[in-house]
C-alpha cells in the first residue's frame, strides 16, 4: 500500500502527482501483468539474454 504524505497548503493535483510518481516507481502495474500469465523459467532466461544482447549492440553503435 502507498502512503502519500501531503500538507495541509498542498493541493490536491500535487499529491495525485506525487502518488503516480510513486506507483510508477514501485512496479506495481508491471508485476501485476506479469503475473497474469506463468512464463518458464527458459523463456524469461532467454528473453533477458535477447534483450542485454540487444542493449550491447545499440551501445556499440552509439559509440562509433
Amino acid at each position: 500500500m502507498l502512503i502519500i504524505d501531503t500538507r495541509e497548503s498542498e493541493s490536491l493535483d500535487r499529491a495525485l502527482k506525487k502518488y503516480k510518481k510513486k506507483f510508477e516507481k514501485a512496479g506495481l502495474l508491471r508485476e501485476l501483468r506479469s503475473r497474469q500469465a506463468y512464463t518458464k523459467k527458459s523463456v524469461r532466461r532467454r528473453s533477458e539474454v535477447l534483450k542485454a544482447a540487444y542493449v550491447q549492440t545499440m551501445r556499440r553503435s552509439e559509440e562509433a
